[in-house]
């Protein structure tokens, strides 16, 4: 995809203290074919599970409405509409921030009764030149929605949160009213000054640890914060299987040779066709630190070596199952891993040769053949982790 930088969208999250699960709740929508990305964080009424409904309907029916381009008001007015009545405070109730943003083009925000979404550029706090509505329908009647439009630069941040940010240490006699979000504004630009080329991930994290500090280890609300985060794409090349056509094994080398990114080869004839092409030694270890997978090993020129089929099947499952608690080990799989989320665009070349020890029916039936586990790792980072993913075939 041709664009000027690539977009990182993170939310961290922790919940209430006692709590099992939590009543903010993140999605986030590609909308391929317009090339647009939506994302919304809503806080549930309260915490816990009816939380975690309120807040689910609320970013479903947010997210859907905006990838189908209704109105803002119209998304508010059916919101209202459709949550469910409190039976103890006879309101429904759940906050949204909704942002959508055109790839390359417009990014356009609404909330409601959020902390207020601020952008920061060249270090400093962004004025993207915010409107007030009010509603007008029966049940919406008077209430009060945020909304903004700006065309984004490289760089820039766009940082949102739940109020359990904001209001963390309230009633402390550090914080009486809170952490409150000039006090937000300021630690999250102290983050950016120190460490210029901070992860929208890495700075969600600090922002929600701190909140976590502020409460004195024991959140009294959910807390989410959000970071959207426009800059350079980190690439990555996944090489894996010899060509089907051996004179082709000189071209294989040289798209490795000219990719610029990080560069993984999967596969022992994948690696000795780049080893001899290269004519570059390949330096193995002897670290088992996965009893399932041999040993990784390296050769000047690319960042890592490992068995084929069996270790891409790994990191598959890895990324199917990955959440925020996950914690990936030093091991081939686990590396591979680690390398593809922090990368933004990732390249597979699959060559197309049959191995024929792949064809043994003695095998473990999960050992399916190289462009299958390739594919199926392509739809998991496409669709779970939002990042650009091309295939080809050689």
């Amino acid at each position: 995809m041709n664009r000027e930088f690539f977009i990182e969208i993170s939310c961290q999250q922790r919940n209430h203290h006692g709590e099992r699960i939590c009543g903010d709740v993140f999605m986030q929508k590609r909308v391929k074919e317009e090339n647009r990305i939506v994302t919304v964080l809503s806080d549930g009424m309260g915490h816990g599970v009816k939380a975690n409904i309120l807040a689910t309907l609320t970013s479903t029916m947010a997210v859907n409405f905006t990838a189908e381009h209704k109105d803002f008001e119209k998304i508010a007015e059916i919101i209202m509409k459709t949550l469910p009545v409190c039976s103890v405070r006879k309101i429904s109730y759940a906050t949204f921030t909704i942002i959508d943003i055109e790839v390359g083009g417009v990014v356009n925000i609404l909330e409601y009764d959020n902390p207020e979404t601020f952008v920061v550029r060249n270090n400093e706090v962004f004025e993207p030149g915010w409107q007030c509505m009010l509603l007008s329908s029966e049940k919406g009647k008077g209430k009060e929605l945020r909304s903004c439009s700006f065309i984004p630069e490289k760089e820039d941040r766009i940082i949102f949160c739940s109020d359990g940010i904001v209001q963390s240490g309230l009633g402390t006699d550090a914080l009486p009213f809170g952490w409150e979000r000039d006090r937000l504004v300021n630690f999250s630009l102290k983050e950016i000054r120190a460490n210029r080329l901070i992860s929208a991930s890495e700075l969600g994290e600090h922002v929600v640890k701190k909140a976590y500090q502020n409460d004195y280890f024991e959140l009294k609300d959910d807390a989410s914060c959000a970071v959207i985060y426009f800059r350079d794409p980190r690439k990555l090349l996944i090489c894996t299987g010899p060509p089907f056509e051996e004179e082709n094994d000189k071209v294989y080398a040289g798209k490795v040779a000219d990719f610029v990114g990080k560069k993984v080869l999967c596969g022992a004839t994948t690696a000795d066709i780049i080893s001899r092409e290269w004519k570059k030694t390949i330096e193995d270890t002897f670290d088992f630190i996965d009893p399932d997978l041999p040993p990784v090993s390296y050769m000047e020129g690319v960042d890592l070596i490992t068995e084929g089929i069996l270790t891409l099947t790994k990191v598959s499952n890895l990324l199917k199952d990955y959440n925020q608690n996950t914690v990936l080990d030093k091991g081939p799989a686990g590396m591979i891993t680690s390398m593809i989320l922090q990368s933004d665009e990732i390249d597979f070349i699959v060559g197309t040769r049959i191995n024929i020890a792949h064809q043994d029916p003695s095998l473990p039936v999960e050992l399916e053949i190289r462009r299958t586990v390739v594919k199926r790792i392509a739809t998991t980072l496409e669709e779970k982790f939002l990042k650009e993913v091309k295939i080809e075939f050689i």
